[in-house]
């Protein structure tokens, strides 16, 4: 008995079923998953004829979203900041200034007249660096001191995340991957358990009604249901539930602290980092107020350096050209300001400070809010996302239907 039913074709045909069910369920949550971030450009023929990842495709409202939602619930431009520490970052600016401190004296009073620069006496020029080199600690604390005070009106934060993850599509898509890397895997899986358990049932009701739609029907019940069950069962039940020794919790907010330690390094070493910080101080929708600023504190230590260079050369140059210096002394520290930022260690150090401050604010997240940092990466077109999957499952009932069973001739 046992020897005919395993050479009888029409038995491995059945057999099939559960297992192609389960193939479907991993395709289809595979592809929902790669539909949701790739490409991250529009491929095909605009504007229907095509696709482009969910996540790229709206990138700026994702990026809103991710702002509004995650970022405003775990610190202020001015607490991320602060955590930095100013102070620190204040004392590298001037050793780095320092460092280059008469190759900038030499460009500002060589450009504005190079001839009386260079005929000035070098002990002349040692007292205007010496000069120099004595007001710039004061200064730089007071700008640092200053700029960390008011720096949410020198900056708009939700402008500047906003801007960069819409140009960089790629970091936007690992905002989630990154949070999300064991749910998408585990939603790909589950497709291969889901859809097998649903090929069970779509077997029994096989045999006993043999119509050509229940294979179609059933690829769609699995490639929808897979995609829905998967999705809820990383976010549902929010808060804990015990069942005997076993407790049930969404997948994603199980993982809070994994999560929060690995998502927040991506922020601050990438998107939130003071270089990030102080290119958009002095470049994005506000800088002229933090040119400005820059100015006026620079403005009194050009007067004093002025009384230093200007008796040995006021007889050659006159008034007016000494004024044009203390302007370019002003331009000049605009254009430097950002010199002592491209500097990779301090940077990452800087990063680890407040990357202790977000982590700690994440982990101590409500789960109805935790659930936000990966929950719009699903909601957006989740409907779509679960279709795709739906008529995904259609098509392979279909080649089941006819390459299988002959299209029931």
């Amino acid at each position: 008995m046992l020897e005919q039913t395993l050479h009888n074709p029409e038995f491995w045909k059945h057999l099939s079923i559960p297992f192609v069910a389960g193939i479907i369920g991993w395709v289809t949550n595979w592809v929902a998953i790669k539909l949701t971030f790739k490409p991250l450009e529009f491929v095909g023929l605009k504007p229907y004829l095509g696709w482009q990842g969910i996540i790229p495709s709206k990138a700026g409202k994702m990026a809103s979203i991710f702002v509004d939602k995650t970022m405003f619930r775990l610190g202020t431009l001015e607490e991320l900041f602060r955590s930095m520490e100013p102070e620190l970052i204040a004392e590298h600016v001037s050793k780095i200034v320092d460092l280059r401190l008469e190759t900038y004296t030499d460009e500002i009073l060589y450009y504005d007249n190079p001839t009386v620069w260079r005929m000035l006496p070098q002990t002349i020029k040692d007292g205007v660096y010496d000069r120099v080199r004595s007001e710039m600690p004061k200064l730089i604390s007071g700008l640092i001191a200053e700029a960390a005070e008011n720096i949410e009106d020198l900056i708009d934060f939700k402008h500047m995340l906003v801007t960069r993850l819409e140009n960089d599509k790629d970091l936007l898509n690992r905002l989630f991957l990154d949070a999300g890397a064991e749910e998408f895997k585990f939603i790909v899986r589950s497709g291969l358990y889901f859809g097998f358990l649903f090929g069970l049932i779509q077997l029994a009701v096989w045999i006993f009604f043999k119509s050509w739609w229940v294979l179609p029907v059933f690829g769609i019940l699995v490639g929808y249901a897979t995609n829905w069950l998967a999705i809820n069962m990383i976010f549902r039940p929010l808060a804990p539930i015990k069942i005997g020794r076993w407790t049930i919790q969404g997948l994603f907010i199980r993982r809070q602290r994994e999560v929060a330690a690995s998502w927040c390094k991506l922020v601050t070493t990438e998107i939130i980092t003071l270089q990030q910080i102080i290119y958009a101080m002095l470049y994005g929708a506000r800088a002229e107020k933090a040119k400005a600023m820059i100015k006026r504190h620079i403005r009194p230590v050009a007067d004093r350096v002025m009384k230093t260079y200007a008796p040995a050369s006021q007889i050659m140059v006159g008034e007016e050209t000494l004024e044009l210096i203390r302007e370019s002394v002003g331009e000049k520290a605009v254009e430097v300001s950002t010199d002592p930022f491209d500097h990779w260690p301090f940077n990452r150090d800087r990063a680890e400070r407040a990357e202790e401050l977000l982590r700690e604010r994440m982990e101590g997240l409500p789960p109805e809010e935790f659930q936000d940092l990966l929950r719009p990466c699903f909601q957006e077109d989740e409907m779509k996302l679960i279709l795709t999957g739906a008529v995904l499952g259609f098509l392979a009932g279909l080649g089941q239907l006819f390459f299988v069973f002959g299209g029931l001739s």
